[in-house]
């Protein structure tokens, strides 16, 4: 591969990779400081239309996002929700204003991660994981307004030349180093590249914290509560550090930077986007109710594809974060799920006690009768099992584990 060709793909890559918003957690930097020196309002851009790509490169680039585009709208891995998608773009509309989010298009994707990304065609990707974890309109309007921010700003096309023109000088400065006399001009070569390298990233920190500052600025000229833009932070320092204990590591550091960070500290960002928000803006409705009605449908299935990530502490921590405005037997279902699915003696009591709960809530839940009794049996209660695993089949006869089931079950053979 040519070095133009290596900084071509590599620059596409740095794209595709550095557009999320998750970053990893330089020791030693005064994040208060820094926090407050990105608390600088950041006037929002005139509107400039119907943007069209300008000079070969960023041609170039949106021709790739295009072709991306064509194999997304086609993935399984698309929610086609009519409703969902509807109010998804509903939500951006009202942060970033009417105007400017017209022609964006919004692909939802079954992924269950926290993350959102826009391309420079004005394609915006919103991972179902975001929406599980966003907790009212004014939280996913932030999300989503400092993805817009990236779009707005021309982010992903100065990422591009700039790692484009990073690599190129990466591939010539090992090429040069290789062929040194000395130990130390090969130094010297190595500490350009180390000295690239820590640029390339920075950039990126930088054009976070831009966007960051933008997405703020569009909550504060909304109706949304623009205080919402850090508690997004401030909840997902929360699930890390949850995640972190059940694992059994090391307390995460929220205040570092790691060399290869292309995002700023989590709780940099929390600190300065706090600092931003109109206070005249604390008492605007974050339209907290308006989302659960909307994503009640979908919980369901977002939850599910959370618990098989296998990640027990970040699971629990977001039943018991939604569990805050009400326990529902559909939470003391998956709360069950989460517990069986890991399996220890004791988890299996607990579940047991979290479908109880379910099924009081609910008689109706055929599945929450299904966990009961498979969580029942494995703690050495057949009876009581056997019997919450016949009110399942009575419930769910056409249930694909049916005939399973029904083996399970004395005198009741498979098909009766």
């Amino acid at each position: 591969m040519s070095f133009r060709a290596r900084g071509l793909a590599l620059g596409a890559l740095a794209f595709l990779l550095g557009s999320d918003l998750l970053g990893v957690g330089l020791s030693g930097v005064d994040l208060s400081r820094m926090a407050h020196a990105y608390a600088q309002p950041s006037p929002l851009p005139p509107y400039a239309g119907a943007y069209q790509p300008q000079g070969v490169d960023e041609i170039g680039l949106w021709q790739m996002m295009d072709e991306d585009e064509r194999a997304i709208a086609q993935s399984p891995l698309v929610v086609r929700d009519e409703a969902l998608n509807a109010y998804v773009r509903q939500v951006l509309c009202d942060t970033v204003g009417q105007h400017r989010c017209n022609s964006v298009r919004i692909y939802i994707l079954q992924v269950p991660v926290f993350n959102a990304t826009m391309a420079p065609n004005r394609t915006m990707r919103v991972f179902t994981g975001l929406l599980l974890r966003v907790r009212n309109e004014a939280e996913l309007g932030a999300v989503l307004a400092h993805e817009f921010g990236h779009f707005e700003s021309r982010h992903s096309l100065n990422k591009f030349k700039a790692a484009r023109s990073g690599t190129d000088l990466l591939a010539w400065t090992a090429v040069l180093g290789s062929l040194a006399p000395r130990y130390q001009v090969a130094r010297t070569y190595q500490n350009l590249q180390i000295s690239v390298l820590g640029n390339l990233f920075r950039f990126g920190r930088d054009q976070e914290r831009e966007a960051d500052r933008l997405g703020v600025a569009y909550l504060n000229a909304s109706q949304l509560r623009p205080q919402a833009a850090a508690q997004v932070w401030q909840n997902l320092m929360q699930e890390i550090d949850a995640s972190a204990l059940h694992r059994g590591l090391k307390k995460p550091r929220f205040d570092t930077i790691a060399f290869t960070a292309s995002h700023p500290p989590e709780a940099e960002r929390a600190g300065y986007l706090a600092e931003l928000a109109d206070p005249d803006g604390l008492r605007r409705d974050d339209g907290a109710q308006r989302y659960r009605a909307t994503l009640a449908p979908w919980l369901g299935t977002f939850l599910d594809d959370q618990i098989k990530l296998n990640d027990f502490g970040a699971s629990e921590y977001l039943i018991q974060s939604l569990a805050q405005e009400g326990w529902t037997a559909q939470l003391w279902h998956y709360r069950g799920e989460l517990y069986r699915m890991r399996g220890n003696p004791r988890d299996l009591v607990n579940a047991a006690q979290f479908y109880g709960e379910a099924v009081a809530l609910d008689a109706q839940m055929a599945d929450a009768h299904r966990g009961l009794g498979l969580s029942l049996l494995k703690t050495g209660q057949p009876g009581a099992g056997q019997e919450a695993l016949r009110q399942y089949l009575a419930l769910k006869p056409d249930a694909p584990d049916a005939r399973l089931i029904g083996m399970m079950i004395p005198n009741q053979g498979p098909g009766q």
